[in-house]
């Protein structure tokens, strides 16, 4: 008979019961991530010793399954009769879940026996803005699922030019990069002098986002709980600065070794600003641009940063809570990359050390790509940081409101982006073939194949690191003389 194969996340796998079905030469495929816990040696990647899952083959006698779990002294917890009548059996005392398996596929009746797995919660932080669900970009960019992999940024300094930032504020002190010559932590342009002190807000607001203290108990977390955040007041406090200014805390944050420039800002087209920002590529550095808030297209209508064609440069757009692209935000098939969440974003704010609001724009849409981005390069260390981009741009959530709006139609997801999910494909082959896989995931991916013929005992038969495209191919030639094969993926990275 032929072959099927069936393709899930680990955590779907239960969702897909009722699509299982056994052939005589049965590939199951399920793909997980290593990086986000799974593979480890704990109890949230094991399976309980009291319990299996059995699913009864079509047709077979309810009596004599019954008759077979009295002979096991099996005692069926539940049935799911809407995934197929799959069952929960109790293991009796004296016997293992591991040998009751082996009974179970052995015995004719069922498609498939296998442990009950554990699983686990998220990450999630303690901020109090967090978890009464006030920060939903966070939750719309999957975060949880990304800080499952990495949370901090500590050794990544991203400069925030702006109005400057409350430094001594509660959520953002103790992310605050301070120059080791002076202990001061940036640059005022505007008045000449050390002390990049926020009188308007924007800047706090901003930094918050991208970059506030997680789980520390207080107010809010940024997409990076640590990080260093440096500060250059280059806008007054009505919001107004020039091309001068920009590039003085350019040049400012490339001398202290910034990696990112969050530019929440636009100007008309200069070629001095032109210069400065194509200079950074030298030191790679990213800048990320909001798009402005105008409604426009800027394809049409460019704003600078945004409209810059450099591959340092990513622009980012606006969304709401209802995943549409914000009424104000502007747009543009070529020049804005992707977009982030930008209505109604909570964050730190400048009156007080203790002082918070929200506020709503491309401004503070910019900064979730910038966290994103500072955990990305502490993740990916000798990438470039062109790869670093691609990665997250190719992360994104396809959204219908962003198609035809953006380079990639989406939205940003930070846990696709620092562990990239892996899909196991199957090419039709004739069962007196090699069986044949591609694995898709991330670039540069080093993943792993595993193989087990009971679902309990794995075995690691392949490993290859997928290629720019973030792909590979895995053939099994045991497969032809093996009536039953199952296989899995995993990674390290």
């Amino acid at each position: 008979m032929g072959r099927v194969i069936l393709s899930l996340s680990l955590h779907r796998f239960l969702d897909a019961l009722p699509s299982l079905f056994r052939l005589a030469r049965l590939v199951l495929c399920f793909a997980f991530a290593q990086a986000a816990g799974w593979g480890q040696s704990s109890d949230r990647d094991g399976f309980r010793e009291d319990h299996i899952f059995i699913q009864p083959k079509p047709g077979v006698s309810p009596t004599a399954l019954a008759n077979f779990h009295l002979t096991r002294s099996a005692e069926v917890l539940r049935t799911f009769s809407h995934v197929s009548n799959l069952q929960l059996l109790r293991v009796p005392k004296g016997e293992t879940a591991q040998s009751l398996i082996a009974q179970y596929q052995s015995s004719g009746l069922v498609e498939f026996a296998e442990p009950d797995y554990f699983g686990h919660v998220f990450t999630t932080p303690n901020d109090p803005k967090y978890l009464d669900h006030t920060l939903w970009g966070l939750d719309k960019i999957s975060a949880p699922g990304g800080w499952e992999v990495l949370t901090a940024a500590s050794n990544i300094v991203v400069a925030v030019l702006d109005t400057g930032v409350r430094y001594t504020h509660e959520d953002l002190a103790a992310n605050m990069w301070t120059n080791p010559n002076d202990g001061s932590h940036g640059l005022n342009v505007v008045a000449g002098n050390t002390n990049p002190d926020d009188d308007n807000g924007h800047g706090t607001l901003v930094a918050g986002v991208l970059g506030a203290v997680g789980n520390n108990g207080k107010g809010v977390c940024g997409v990076a709980w640590r990080t260093q955040i440096l500060a250059c007041k280059c806008f007054n406090s009505s919001g107004i600065g020039s091309i001068s200014a920009v590039i003085t805390g350019m040049d400012y944050a490339r001398t202290n070794g910034a990696r990112i420039i969050n530019a929440s800002w636009g100007f008309t087209n200069s070629l001095a600003l032109s210069n400065a920002v194509y200079s950074l590529r030298d030191s790679n550095i990213i800048v990320v641009a909001a798009c402005g808030n105008s409604a426009a297209n800027i394809d049409l209508s460019p704003t600078f940063p945004a409209s810059y064609h450099f591959d340092n440069v990513v622009t980012v757009a606006s969304t709401t809570q209802t995943d549409t692209l914000a009424a104000s935000s502007n747009f543009g098939v070529t020049s804005v990359h992707l977009a982030a969440p930008g209505e109604n974003i909570y964050s730190t704010w400048s009156p007080t050390d203790t002082f918070y609001i929200a506020q709503s724009g491309t401004s503070f849409a910019a900064p979730y790509v910038v966290g994103t981005l500072a955990l990305m390069l502490t993740k990916f260390p000798t990438e470039t940081y062109q790869q670093i981009i691609a990665r997250v741009l190719k992360a994104t959530d396809p959204l219908p409101g962003l198609a035809g709006k953006c380079v990639t139609g989406g939205r940003l997801n930070l846990r696709n982006a620092l562990n990239p999910p892996i899909k196991l494909t199957a090419f039709s082959t004739a069962a007196s073939t090699p069986f044949e896989l591609l694995l898709t995931s991330g670039p540069n991916r080093t993943c792993v194949i595993q193989i087990s013929t009971n679902l309990t005992s794995w075995i690691s038969a392949f490993t290859n690191t997928t290629s720019a495209g973030g792909t590979f191919k895995f053939i099994d030639p045991q497969s032809t003389t093996s009536p039953q094969r199952f296989y899995r993926a995993t990674s390290t990275l």
